[in-house]
């Protein structure tokens, strides 16, 4: 696989979940490389016994990355070729790969991606959301202040919204994606995709989170598609009672709260929390 003057850095998808998902060409790749660098080798590994791949492997992963890529660097530029890979799915999105992909690059050593599965695209084609703009935002941040502002800021966004979140953090974060969309934006739920428990789940953020850990098994991996804000930027809490003071006066209560909602593109349980007037 090496050219005449370097090796070639070959970004490889693998199988996210269903092991067949593997492309013909991906095996030749990682068959015939003169080293793997993978996420977890003991994962990869398994994945190569089952397609009888004996290419040596490499740990790289967020961790060693920075301290590894030199070493690599330096094989490529002596004319091995690498294979990079993560545990699953496409390096590079939401797995470690950057540091080398750059300096592969900056090197002159070629990059080359060999694509395949990747949990991203595998839950735009079926979440039922616009694929023509969005943003992925990978895992949020885990400290609260910046995961929250990073919310607020997504909350404005137009296009749809995809997030990859883990089982032990899925139900925090849908709770907090209702408090700063509204409890009635569109969302879908994508668990375990491509794997026997593929469960795919399409409804509200306020219906999806109350089915957290009942209809909604609290186990394997998240992907979190939620609707864009349709051209509207979310209402913050002065701007949703200031149009409810503009419109109590004329009309009952209840139908300035309905009304605001419409205007602003927040849901009436909201509209009713912050006025305190009665729902029923």
């Amino acid at each position: 696989m090496s050219s005449t003057s370097t090796g070639t850095l070959y970004v490889v998808a693998t199988p996210i979940g269903n092991l067949d998902d593997i492309s013909p060409r991906a095996c030749q790749v990682l068959g015939s490389v003169d080293l793997i660098a993978a996420e977890d080798t003991r994962r990869t590994r398994g994945l190569l016994s089952k397609f009888g791949v004996k290419t040596p492997t490499i740990s790289y992963h967020d961790h060693n990355e920075a301290s590894r890529s030199p070493a690599l660097l330096k094989r490529l530029q002596g004319g091995e070729s690498v294979a990079l890979v993560s545990d699953a799915g496409t390096p590079l999105l939401s797995d470690p790969g950057l540091v080398l992909v750059r300096a592969a690059r900056e090197a002159g050593v070629p990059v080359v991606p060999v694509p395949g599965p990747s949990a991203l695209a595998a839950a735009l084609s079926v979440a039922g959301e616009p694929t023509d703009r969005f943003v992925f935002e990978g895992f949020l941040p885990r400290r609260a202040g910046p995961r929250r502002a990073r919310l607020q800021g997504l909350a404005r966004e137009t296009g749809t919204v995809v997030l990859f979140e883990s089982v032990h953090r899925v139900r925090e974060t849908m709770a907090e994606l209702q408090a700063q969309f509204g409890s009635d934006r569109p969302a879908s739920i994508l668990r375990e995709l491509t794997k026997v428990h593929e469960s795919v789940y399409r409804g509200t953020l306020g219906t999806l989170t109350e089915q957290l850990g009942g209809k909604i098994s609290l186990k394997g991996e998240f992907v979190l598609v939620i609707a864009g804000a349709g051209g509207k930027a979310r209402a913050d809490d002065e701007e949703i009672l200031r149009v409810f003071a503009l419109l109590a006066p004329e009309v009952s209560n209840r139908l300035a709260v309905t009304l605001t909602a419409k205007i602003l593109g927040v849901s009436r349980n909201r509209v009713y929390r912050l006025t305190r007037v009665p729902s029923l």
